[in-house]
């Protein structure tokens, strides 16, 4: 039977009654805030690509932490801005580097109220910007760069994060990774894999935050932006290693490589809405273009849809409280 017995909008014909049929839910506990943590800040510096986002200082830090469980996010991500940088990225083991000071700090503030999470890669660390260490011709060395991630991984645990979350897109990083938590007997430490991170123009706002160096491109490593099935063979290999979790990211522009992989794997699967995607919304926004809390509840939406259990956003704080 079609139309006139067939109404599809009857079921839209109030709140109530969109609410009641809604297919897909947003929960604060879906949300991850990324936050950045910047050594020897003496108060919060902004972001200026990034309108409402900051470097913090380590009590600030602790602050907004302590506001983001408040509001019921499901977990926080944390990025390490280092004063000193060098071609092998030293600040990330050492148990007094930012990125490692911060995760007591914050542990040592919320507890287990709500999920720690660490980024592990080496960019933020290194001279010249790259996920891993270099060989002689300047290329990244994937091998020697897994001895640092093993390491770092270990340093992470250690200084109180959750769940660590190697983002470097190493060939083999997560069984190595892996390997070193359970030898150093952080059985229970999980493992979220970057599985699927592209190459992606959608970065340049997290450079400023970072503060990177990079000098060239991520193309050797970073996937393309072109490719579905690689993305599968990639979260293959991080399941077989042991992956806990996976992600896709950048999230809105890979909408389909995220459905395939939520459809695929049997883990939690990430989505990353990222630095790019947040200045896009919030520039368009800014210029009236926009409504901006329509925009950014939709997208997030979208996200849930295309199958993200969980999604890392900047707006995270912002939007949980409004969403129970």
């Amino acid at each position: 039977m079609a139309f006139p017995v067939q109404r599809p909008r009857r079921l839209r014909s109030t709140p109530a009654l969109r609410r009641l049929v809604a297919e897909t839910d947003l929960r604060p506990r879906h949300l991850i805030l990324p936050l950045f943590v910047k050594e020897g800040a003496a108060e919060p510096v902004p972001i200026s690509s990034m309108p409402g986002v900051v470097q913090h200082t380590r009590d600030s830090l602790r602050k907004a932490a302590a506001e983001a469980v408040a509001a019921g996010v499901g977990g926080l991500m944390l990025f390490g801005v280092p004063e000193k940088h060098d071609a092998t990225g030293s600040g990330a083991v050492d148990p007094d580097g930012i990125l490692n000071v911060a995760l007591r700090d914050v542990r040592a503030e919320v507890g287990d109220a709500t999920v720690l999470m660490s980024d592990l890669c080496l960019d933020e660390f290194t001279d010249h910007g790259h996920c891993g260490v270099l060989d002689a011709d300047g290329a990244v060395d994937n091998d020697a760069t897994l001895e640092i991630y093993a390491a770092m991984g270990v340093a992470q645990a250690e200084a109180g994060a959750h769940v660590v979350a190697p983002s470097g897109m190493m060939d083999g990083q997560v069984g190595v990774i892996r390997a070193a938590l359970d030898a150093a007997g952080h059985l229970d430490t999980g493992i979220l894999a970057y599985t699927a991170k592209y190459s992606s123009a959608f970065y340049g706002p997290f450079r400023e935050a970072v503060q990177s160096q990079l000098k060239g491109d991520r193309k050797t490593y970073q996937q393309d932006g072109a490719n579905l099935r690689e993305a599968l063979r990639e979260l293959a290999l991080d399941l077989e290693e042991g992956a806990d979790m996976v992600m896709v990211k950048p999230a809105l522009p890979y909408l389909d490589v995220l459905r395939t992989v939520a459809e695929t794997a049997d883990v939690p699967v990430a989505a990353y809405q990222v630095s790019g995607e947040y200045a896009m919304l919030e520039a368009a926004a800014a210029n009236g273009w926009i409504e901006r809390e329509r925009a950014i509840h939709e997208t997030l939406t979208s996200l849930r849809r295309a199958g993200a259990d969980f999604l890392l956003t900047y707006w995270a704080a912002e939007v949980a409280p409004g969403l129970d």
